[in-house]
């Protein structure tokens, strides 16, 4: 892998200020314009926040005197002072974002080997050389890591850049969907609950002539499909929120499936076998836990397809920032680079499945909830059944008078994600189990509390 200056960058960063010389190759190389910045990234790193919080270069600061400014602690939920040295045991746990910081840990680990530093003139243009949007190198860095996992054909598929999955969503949407000039009625939208809520929201804000959201494939699952009407089925596997491996509902030539496999890692499930489908949509916030480098990507096979959401792309945002693309290709390159491919899914896979085991534990000593069903299966990257350890929790309040489960879990000092947000019964909420441990053990506290209640 010819990324020789992004690896230079990288060293710069984590190099210690006290020597200003590095060994490149059989050269002896003196840092000039980044000694400064190298400086500010390790001071910044440096701020402990008494494990309870972070410091970031693009935080808020406090001027001293004038002097260099100092990076302000970011604290955690339910700790708050100067350093995050303060607990409010009052305050509620956070279980609705699906913020993946449970990989946080990892990439401190590998502070030197994830660092990079940018110039102030890189990539200024709109375009690469060859006057596309999408980086070679990333585009090869991606082949790379799904034939590595395994879950995923890359052969004979196009590849598209998105601001995370959300865009490439209804890009897909768009290219699958007839012309509002031709004869044909609009495409009929849908998905099977419990789904991602975006897909309806998503579809409804652009409320486009071409496309509408008809709510669920059960209303068409048992019937004959009129043949003039396209259908654009949503299928997400694993499925937010339950974490089940799900298949297409409805079926025939005017049938068109949009594959979201978001959650299709080894953190978080069984790989039965590599994906091979037409169109399937990753984001690196889920392999990762990169939310907010907004970079996801498309396999899509039929090349009119991908031609039509390259269209919506570069109309929509003119492709995704080359910064966020130098971001993932570095990211993806430890990931490839350590321990053949496997240590991220390694770290992810033990995190969640303790995280699991301590939620069915606390669960067990009442009959008042219930989780999910999820049978093991066999799993291609570990070679042997495993339990699936999904992103989220679906919890359902068993009991008669508890038909609002997210009141319950509110006054308890709980906060997820109504069912009925995923077109579900009101009997269940989505609990997050991919936040900070702080946010976890938050969680299993009050869940123990409610409990024992």
């Amino acid at each position: 892998m010819d990324i020789s200056w992004i690896m230079v960058a990288a060293m710069i960063v984590l190099s210690s200020c006290s020597s200003n010389q590095l060994v490149f190759g059989e050269e002896t190389w003196k840092p000039r314009w980044t000694k400064e910045a190298a400086e500010e990234a390790e001071a910044v790193a440096a701020v402990e926040c008494s494990g309870h919080g972070r410091a970031y270069l693009d935080g808020l600061v406090l001027n001293n005197n004038g002097h260099r400014h100092l990076p302000v602690c970011e604290c955690n939920l339910c700790y708050y002072g100067p350093t995050c040295s303060k607990f409010d045991p009052n305050c509620s746990a956070n279980a609705g974002s699906g913020d993946p910081l449970f990989l946080e840990p990892f990439w401190m680990k590998r502070a030197e080997k994830s660092a990079i530093l940018v110039s102030g003139w890189h990539r200024m243009g709109y375009t690469y050389p060859d006057g596309s949007y999408i980086s070679e190198m990333l585009v090869n860095y991606i082949q790379k890591l799904h034939k590595r996992v395994g879950n995923a054909v890359t052969e004979g598929r196009f590849i598209i850049f998105g601001a995370g999955s959300t865009q490439l969503l209804n890009a897909a949407v768009y290219a699958f969907s007839p012309n509002s000039s031709s004869s044909h009625s609009p495409a009929k939208v849908v998905a099977t609950p419990p789904y991602y809520p975006v897909y309806r929201t998503q579809t409804e804000l652009f409320n486009s002539l071409d496309n509408r959201f008809e709510g669920d494939t059960w209303f068409w699952k048992n019937k004959k499909l009129p043949e003039k009407d396209t259908f654009i089925e949503f299928v997400t596997s694993p499925n937010n929120p339950d974490g089940k491996l799900m298949n297409p509902s409805l079926h025939g030539s005017n049938v068109k499936t949009i594959n979201d496999l978001a959650y299709y890692w080894p953190h978080f499930t069984s790989i039965p076998s590599p994906a091979d489908h037409d169109l399937m949509i990753f984001t690196i916030s889920k392999l990762t836990g990169h939310a907010g480098t907004r970079f996801g990507w498309a396999l899509v096979k039929d090349e009119s397809v991908y031609e039509k959401m390259l269209t919506y792309l570069e109309l929509n945002t003119m492709g995704v920032s080359r910064d966020s693309q130098l971001r993932a290709l570095k990211i993806l390159d430890v990931v490839l680079e350590e321990g053949d491919g496997t240590e991220i899914f390694k770290f992810g896979y033990s995190t969640m499945k303790n995280r699991w085991m301590r939620l069915k534990h606390t669960l067990s000593k009442s009959n008042r909830f219930s989780l999910q069903k999820l049978t093991p299966q066999y799993c291609s990257f570990y070679k042997r059944v495993r339990e699936l350890t999904p992103a989220y929790a679906w919890l359902k309040c068993e009991r008669e008078e508890d038909k609002d489960c997210y009141e319950v879990l509110k006054a308890a000092k709980i906060e997820g994600r109504r069912g009925s947000v995923y077109s579900a019964s009101d009997r269940y909420v989505r609990l997050s189990l991919i936040r900070r441990r702080d946010d976890f053990n938050i969680l299993i506290n009050h869940i123990q509390q409610l409990v024992e209640s």
